[in-house]
């Protein structure tokens, strides 16, 4: 009988981590498959760990990695893919924003050959339309940035076969967009279509300022292209001060001259200010390339619960 995963990140999730495990253990009992259930306790500061404990100790079927602090969310989804000892391994949010129920879609397009089975969003409830904009923009901008293809109006709600884990493994960048690795190393992949729910409990923990974090990991992750365009930028920009030098010196040998400073003041704060865009995008891929030659753990656990069988060969990594 073959074994399935299911990776369930959380931080803050007092109040849905019950409810989480109830219809996660409702919906694999459904299934022709045996499972283990791998709650990853990021850094959580209320009584999440303490709840999947007492968990823990009525159900066989549940495992618990309390990581030593709060890591990130991309972060928890790699350490349970590390530890996951299934034939295939699905990623859901605590939340509920995700149907369970949908997994056994997934499972069933597993059976079938696919190595990777993704849900696409047809519909998300509960959002502002700030949130669903903003969202539907960035997928596409990033489709558009990179080379690889990453499916528009999806997340980490996902199953991954045993050799695509395997393969996830091997990448040790610490910036990570997993939705984007999961694209990056290929397979035969499939997406099962589903409405996202509203959030069963609790807040959000993607606000604005760690949504424009992810965003900017997922681009410069997989695209050079900021950098192209901040090269032919300054190039267009030489060119016309160039052209704007030509003037000025036609201009004094007339006799002519300039009136006040206002204008150019205004142009030289204008081309200040792009100088600095553009080498503030420059220092976002020196500041990836610093973490990555720190090469420090990609995360830490301090206490496992419930497992059974070897730690991986590479955790900690």
């Amino acid at each position: 009988m073959s074994l399935v995963s299911i990776v369930i990140p959380a931080y803050n999730e007092e109040e849905v981590i019950g409810e989480s495990y109830r219809r996660l253990t409702a919906v694999m009992a459904q299934s022709d498959c045996d499972w283990e259930l791998l709650f990853v306790n990021d850094g959580s500061r209320d009584r999440t760990i303490s709840i999947l404990k007492d968990i823990a100790k009525t159900d066989s079927h549940v495992r618990v990695l309390d990581f030593s602090r709060n890591f990130g969310h991309q972060i928890a989804i790699s350490a349970g893919m590390d530890y996951a000892a299934g034939d295939s391994v699905v990623v859901i949010d605590a939340d509920l924003q995700d149907p369970p129920e949908v997994i056994l879609d997934m499972i069933k397009k597993w059976q079938e050959g696919y190595h990777v089975v993704y849900g696409k969003r047809l519909k998300r409830k509960g959002e502002t339309l700030f949130k669903k904009l903003t969202a539907k923009l960035f997928y596409r901008f990033l489709h558009s940035m990179t080379d690889v293809n990453i499916p528009v109006d999806t997340g980490d709600f996902r199953l991954l076969d045993r050799k695509v884990c395997d393969a996830m493994r091997t990448l040790t960048e610490k910036n990570r967009y997993v939705r984007g690795l999961v694209s990056w190393v290929g397979f035969s992949q499939t997406a099962v279509e589903y409405v996202r729910e509203e959030r069963f409990a609790g807040e959000t923990k993607y606000p604005l300022k760690k949504m424009l974090r992810f965003a900017t990991d997922g681009i410069i992750s997989f695209s050079f292209k900021p950098l192209k365009i901040a090269t032919w930028a300054g190039c267009l920009i030489s060119a016309l001060s160039f052209l704007y030098l030509l003037v000025v010196i036609v201009q004094k040998f007339m006799g002519q001259t300039v009136a006040g400073w206002a204008s150019i003041l205004a142009v030289s704060l204008f081309f200040n200010g792009v100088i600095l865009f553009m080498l503030g995008i420059i220092g976002e891929y020196i500041g990836r390339i610093y973490d990555e030659a720190k090469n420090r753990p990609l995360y830490i656990i301090q206490e496992e619960v419930g497992f059974h069988h070897d730690k991986p060969e590479e955790n900690q990594r």
